[in-house]
């Protein structure tokens, strides 16, 4: 296995260990897991750096990368919901584009092309990033406004549909 599919696996394996640490609902715990998701964030930037950069993209990359990504956000997404920092709406939202997405990546390949990643979906993943640190260092690490707190979860929700738009709007696919 190659290091890009060796970090893609790292952040698959960090997904539950985050999840745990959130679930202590103290400092150390808070504390922890924003240090593990920050690192496993950074996983993402580089695996696909150097999948890329020493040529290593692999079929196995090709999953791997973009589990690992949806297990993390949507991992610790699930976990504000059950902890009560935020309601289950956005995160169905921005679940349901990922699929929605994923699957039209799935017919476009079975039509013999490729849907590349967008700027749109750099920048959603990004906010969603921003906002996932946002929602774990209130209220134990620093208490944020509440107001910037929403705005965060509700900019991601906007910012995730408008990047699904843009994919869909510019899929060369027929939906027949």
């Amino acid at each position: 296995m190659n290091l890009p599919n060796k970090l893609s696996t790292l952040r698959i394996l960090m997904v539950p260990v985050i999840i745990i640490l959130l679930f202590l609902n103290n400092f150390v715990g808070d504390l922890s897991a924003l240090i593990l998701f920050i690192i496993a964030a950074l996983t993402d930037k580089y695996d696909g750096y150097y999948a890329r950069k020493y040529d290593m993209i692999t079929a196995l990359g090709k999953i791997l990368d973009p589990l690992a990504d949806k297990l993390l956000i949507y991992g610790v997404l699930i976990a504000f919901v059950q902890l009560g920092k935020i309601t289950a709406w956005p995160v169905i939202i921005i679940i349901a584009r990922g699929l929605a997405v994923t699957g039209l990546r799935v017919v476009a390949a079975d039509q013999g092309s490729v849907i590349a990643a967008s700027i749109w979906g750099k920048v959603k993943t990004t906010i969603q990033i921003i906002t996932v640190i946002a929602l774990i260092i209130d209220p134990l690490i620093i208490n944020l406004p509440y107001a910037l707190i929403m705005t965060l979860v509700w900019a991601a929700v906007l910012i995730t549909i408008y990047s699904g738009y843009k994919y869909f709007a510019g899929a060369e696919v027929d939906y027949s």
